[in-house]
């Protein structure tokens, strides 16, 4: 078991070294006993497999296995994000309520206080949950029913979706961020170009060069925040801006009609985050490889705030209405709200460090957010997603990948359902996974032959409902969903992974020792081995 685990451990470190800009020697000799690795690592489990393996995991007893206690009340999570004034007026309320203690202030009591805490909460939401059902007029029983015909009818769609691939070909590098905006694609990549794709054609339509350093993360402010800056400049009122976050410290404005840089703010930091705030005036907010947050004005473009938000490089900035949420490489995640017209706007609400969700990992980690009201989407680059209810501290569990060899890189919500990104270190294998919102149950995988590792993803849907995607990686791909009674093939296979059927969410007070397992142990000299992206650019890129 002790070669599995280091086997594991390898093949994660070579990965992360592939996508750093440069390699010695050493690093190109690590890369080259890939394959040999992995065929190790799977006859391996091969001869493990049996009585002691569980869903894809490999165990010996109690120290290696991972439970999977599914919680019985039902999410209370409307299918409907909640307008951000009603998320901060239900803030305030239940501060004039007495807030509850946060789970990690509960479990630092010592004994099995977290776990209590964590039931009472589920037993919370299941009254609520009751509660609610019957002022629908509807038994629970009744209820229940209709959900899960709704889930069967939504799963037996997504069994049957079809997904015509397109290649955008132009960047010489890693793509690191993408964005839609209207029938434009918007790519940044480590070659340290943004390109603008017409996505009908799947043709390059502008090639924006200007960064000195790989490009970090984009950005696209709506459209009424658009025309204000449209107008001062002179420009159409039909003109989109794109913002771009890089390595050479700089965040440049786009005007995509021009192909122009309109405006470049030097932020004297590394820019690994970004987002658009649309909150008064608007402002763009940036995270440093320092783990420094900055607010920068839409209207003057001069900084108006820089906190010292976390120990390690800020990698996902996200907005939601007035609320900002930052998270880090070391695992922690902030909450602030925007208060428009303050000179400083940022205020923290909450700060939940690694202790809280679990996901000290080291230097290097990345962590990616996506916000969905009272409850935090996080992608940590291990096999289970991870659901912070950003109010209580309460953290969930979801599985992502039935081995623990699989690695989530990001994740995104999108009309009614949650994405995540899914590779799996032993052979290779990419994959999307699909589950339902806001219950998080699993509905089937999206795969295709040779799929590369997924890195960034952006979602919108066409004017027929349909869904268009696209994800960025060693590949720039476009999705475009085909009709079900279409005359032609696909070029994306639809699977269901059996060994994520019955998975729910999980509790977070059951046992993840193999996830929590240290990247940065021993290597085969004897001596301790990096993870390949410690202290390296790519740490922060994974958006």
């Amino acid at each position: 078991m002790g070669e599995v685990r280091k086997l594991q451990k390898k093949l994660r470190q070579i990965e992360n070294l592939e996508i750093k800009i440069s390699l010695s020697p050493e690093e190109k000799y690590k890369i080259s006993r890939k394959a040999e690795l992995r065929s190790r690592l799977a006859e391996l489990q091969l001869q493990l497999s049996g009585p002691q393996q569980t869903l894809g995991i490999v165990g010996d007893g109690n120290k290696e296995k991972m439970k999977r206690q599914v919680e019985d009340a039902p999410e209370t999570l409307s299918s409907q994000t909640p307008p951000a004034s009603k998320i901060l007026k239900g803030e305030a309320e239940s501060k004039a309520a007495g807030t509850p203690a946060p789970a990690a202030r509960q479990r630092a009591a010592g004994g099995n206080e977290g776990e209590t805490a964590g039931l009472q909460d589920a037993t919370e939401l299941a009254k609520v949950s009751l509660q609610s059902r019957e002022e629908s007029g509807c038994s629970p029983e009744e209820l229940l029913r209709q959900e899960e015909a709704e889930f069967s009818s939504l799963k037996a769609s997504w069994e049957k979706a079809r997904f015509r691939l397109r290649l955008l070909e132009g960047h010489n590098d890693i793509v690191t961020s993408v964005v839609a905006v209207d029938n434009l694609v918007v790519s940044g990549s480590r070659d340290t170009t943004v390109k603008v794709w017409h996505v009908p054609t799947a043709t390059e339509q502008k090639n924006l060069g200007g960064h000195t350093g790989g490009v970090t993360c984009l950005s696209a402010p709506p459209p009424e925040y658009c025309r204000r800056l449209a107008r001062s400049l002179s420009l159409s009122d039909k003109e989109r801006f794109i913002l771009s976050g890089s390595a050479d410290c700089n965040v440049k404005i786009w005007a995509l009609s021009i192909g122009q840089c309109v405006k470049s703010i030097y932020t004297f930091n590394a820019v690994t985050a970004l987002s658009f705030a649309p909150e008064g005036d608007g402002c763009i907010i940036t995270g440093s490889d320092g783990g420094k947050v900055q607010a920068w004005s839409w209207h003057t473009f001069q900084n108006c705030q820089s906190v010292k938000a976390h120990e390690e490089a800020v990698t996902s900035i996200q907005s939601q209405g007035p609320l900002v949420f930052s998270g880090s490489a070391e695992g922690g995640v902030s909450v602030w709200e925007n208060r428009r017209w303050e000179r400083e706007p940022l205020q923290l609400l909450h700060h939940w460090s690694n202790q809280v969700t679990g996901l000290s990992r080291g230097p290097g980690g990345r962590l990616t957010l996506s916000p969905r009201g009272d409850r935090v989407i996080l992608a940590y680059g291990r096999a289970s997603i991870k659901i912070l209810h950003w109010r209580t501290g309460v953290i969930s569990r979801l599985t992502n990948h039935s081995s623990i060899t699989g690695v989530t890189d990001c994740v995104h919500q999108t009309g009614g359902i949650l994405i995540g990104s899914c590779y799996d270190l032993a052979n290779g294998e990419s994959s999307l996974n699909l589950f339902s919102l806001p219950q998080c149950r699993y509905l089937a995988s999206l795969t295709w032959p040779d799929a590369p590792r997924i890195l960034c993803f952006a979602a919108w849907t066409t004017g027929s409902g349909d869904h268009r995607w696209v994800t960025g990686g060693r590949d720039l791909v476009v999705w475009e969903q085909l009709p079900s009674s279409g005359k032609n093939r696909g070029d994306v296979t639809v699977k269901r992974d059996s060994l994520m059927d019955t998975t729910v969410l999980e509790s977070e007070y059951d046992t993840e020792e193999d996830e929590d397992t240290n990247d940065y142990e021993d290597n085969e000299d004897g001596g301790a081995e990096e993870d390949g992206s410690r202290g390296s650019w790519p740490r922060c890129v994974l958006q």
